[in-house]
């Protein structure tokens, strides 16, 4: 009954909508989401690129460039998030004393995945894929956890920054 009678109200008033990463500090966060987004994003741009190439796209193209589209910009708003989720939630006093570009490197991550967004270019998600390393970089030296870079096992096969996580 009062699950009814507030369901009610809401249909009426339209109260606001709450969301947020967590609602306990669950102290779990990773960059390798937005890593993730971000070598994905590249490698949409190297398909698309292909079907560029294409001296004549059929149906199937059509249908495939728009996936296509739609994934790489579910990735950007991904790597967004993702970042914005760690530096809003993450990062305080400690981290900003060790980390002073933090709030330009976010912002600049921002303004990158809206190019990524915008636009097909491949370097643009390169661009985008060398800030949140960057970022990555210096959300595990905030932790004491030391980094390598590698090339990942898979398209697009570009570098990557990884935690050094030892046993």
């Amino acid at each position: 009954m009062l699950h009814s009678l507030l369901k009610g109200l809401d249909k009426a008033l339209r109260f606001p909508e709450a969301s947020a990463h967590c609602d306990i500090p669950c102290k779990v966060y990773d960059p390798a989401v937005a890593q993730i987004s971000a070598l994905t994003i590249i490698r949409l741009q190297d398909l698309l690129k292909e079907l560029e190439d294409k001296d004549q796209l059929t149906l199937a193209d059509h249908a495939q460039f728009g996936r296509l589209i739609a994934q790489k910009e579910e990735h950007a708003a991904k790597v967004k998030d993702e970042i914005r989720i760690i530096w809003g939630d993450y990062f305080k006093a400690p981290q900003f004393e060790k980390i002073p570009n933090a709030h330009e490197l976010t912002h600049s991550i921002m303004l990158q995945a809206s190019k990524c967004k915008q636009n097909l270019e491949r370097a643009n998600g390169e661009k985008l894929l060398e800030l949140v390393n960057e970022f990555a970089e210096a959300f595990w030296m905030t932790k004491d956890v030391a980094t390598f870079t590698a090339t990942c096992p898979y398209p697009p096969q570009v570098k990557v920054v990884y935690p050094k996580l030892d046993n």
